[in-house]
């Protein structure tokens, strides 16, 4: 699996070590950055990168970390054809792939430790989506409205 990371200052120590243990675990990793600590950084750019990355190559799947991971998740869906979500645990992590399809998952360095933000990403990268009908409706109705600005009729009272 192709797997691009990005972060800040917050999830710098954390993306190293993710970028290292998924390269053992043999994924294609791409590390978009940052390459050193700045603890001045901003997290915008190294995550709309990372979230280009993955829209832009298809099957792959992107990372990023901050703090929280909430910034980040929110800058990657910025990223027109991204869908980014923000996991907390293991079983927040395989929702968003079963159930929004996400490419990239948000996750907070502050809030984990190493083992359950590596646990964490484990789960979004080992989950396949779920194609049943309910959950590709719903994803073609975001994606429909992403690229036309109309947004889906309101289910009559």
């Amino acid at each position: 699996m192709r797997v691009y990371l990005g972060s800040d200052h917050a999830g710098f120590e954390l993306k190293n070590h993710l970028v290292a243990h998924l390269e053992k675990q043999g994924h294609d990793v791409t590390d978009v950055g940052p390459h050193v600590y700045d603890a001045a950084d901003d997290y915008p750019p190294f995550c709309i990168e990372t979230a280009r990355r993955v829209v832009a190559d298809e099957g792959s799947l992107g990372i990023v970390i901050g703090g929280s991971g909430n910034g980040e998740q929110i800058a990657a869906n910025k990223v027109p054809g991204c869908r980014a979500g923000l996991a907390w645990s293991v079983e927040t992590a395989q929702l968003t792939r079963q159930h929004n399809h996400a490419q990239v998952v948000g996750v907070g360095a502050r809030m984990h430790s190493t083992e359950e933000a590596t646990g964490i990403v484990e789960a979004f990268l080992d989950t396949p989506v779920d194609d049943g009908p309910r959950h590709t409706r719903r994803v073609q109705q975001l994606t429909d409205f992403e690229q036309t600005g109309d947004a889906p009729a309101l289910p009559e009272a």
